[in-house]
C-alpha cells in the first residue's frame, strides 16, 4: 500500500469511510430486526424476511436504481429533503454509504438473528423473575451474550460494503474524490489506457482488506461458539 498514488489513497480512504458509515447507519436497525426475527412470530414475518433479503438476489444495479428513485431529487424522500432542508443525497458519498448499507444489511441481520437465537431464553426469564424489565433483560442479558454475533454481522456488512459496485455507480456515480470508491477505482483504471498497474495495486488492496475483514468475522464466530 506504500506505493499508492494520492488518487488511489483517496479511493481507499473513501471506501473505508463509506463502509464505516454504512455499518453505523444500519447497525441499530440490524440489531432491532435481528432480535425481532429471532424472538417473535407475527403475521407478515415471511414478507419482512423476504424484504430484508431481497437485495441479496436483486441485481445491485436495480437496487441502485430503486434508491435513486427514492432519494433522487425527484424521489419521495430525496425531493422532500432538498425542498425542506436543502440536502441532496444522490451522487454524493452519502449515497455510496446508503447503497453499501442496503447491500450489506441482509448479511448483518442474518448474523445478528443467529446470535440472538443462540441466547438461552431461560437466562432472560430468570432475569425477568428477579424483577428486571424487558428492556433491562435485553440490555443486561441478551445484548451482551449476542455481542460476538452482532460484531461479526457488522464486520460482514463492512466487508460487503468495501466491495459494493453496481448500486454505488447507479446511485452515487463515479465522481473522482467524491464517490469513486475502491471498486470503482479498479473499474476506472481497467478501462483507462495505461491504468493496468494502478488497477492491480487497488485490486491487491481490496483483496487484503476483504480477507482481513472476513478472517476477523470468522474468528468472532468461532469465539462466540466456544463461549
Amino acid at each position: 500500500m506504500v506505493g499508492l498514488t494520492s488518487a488511489e489513497w483517496t479511493a481507499v480512504s473513501l471506501s473505508l469511510r463509506v463502509a464505516l458509515w454504512a455499518v453505523a447507519l444500519s447497525l441499530p436497525f440490524g440489531v432491532a430486526l435481528g432480535w425481532l426475527l429471532a424472538r417473535r412470530d407475527f403475521r407478515g414475518k415471511i414478507f419482512v424476511e423476504t424484504l430484508v433479503n431481497l437485495t441479496l438476489v436483486l441485481p445491485p444495479v436495480v437496487t441502485g436504481y430503486l434508491l435513486l428513485r427514492l432519494f433522487g431529487r425527484q424521489g419521495w424522500i430525496g425531493g422532500w429533503l432538498e425542498e425542506v432542508f436543502g440536502i441532496q443525497i444522490a451522487f454524493t458519498w452519502w449515497a455510496a454509504a446508503i447503497a453499501s448499507a442496503a447491500l450489506g444489511f441482509p448479511l448483518m441481520v442474518r448474523a445478528i438473528r443467529l446470535a440472538f437465537q443462540g441466547v438461552d431464553r431461560r437466562l432472560e426469564e430468570a432475569a425477568r423473575s428477579l424483577g428486571a424489565s424487558r428492556v433491562d433483560s435485553f440490555l443486561s442479558i441478551s445484548l451482551p451474550l449476542a455481542r460476538p454475533g452482532i460484531i461479526a454481522g457488522a464486520v460482514l456488512a463492512f466487508a460487503r460494503s468495501l466491495g459494493e459496485f453496481g448500486a454505488t455507480i447507479t446511485f452515487a456515480g463515479n465522481i473522482p474524490g467524491e464517490t469513486r470508491t475502491l471498486p470503482l477505482g479498479v473499474f476506472t483504471e481497467m478501462n483507462r489506457a495505461g491504468g493496468g498497474a494502478s488497477s492491480t495495486r487497488l485490486a491487491i488492496v481490496a483483496v487484503l482488506l476483504a480477507a482481513a475483514a472476513l478472517a476477523f468475522s470468522e474468528w468472532l464466530e468461532r469465539r462466540g461458539r466456544s463461549s
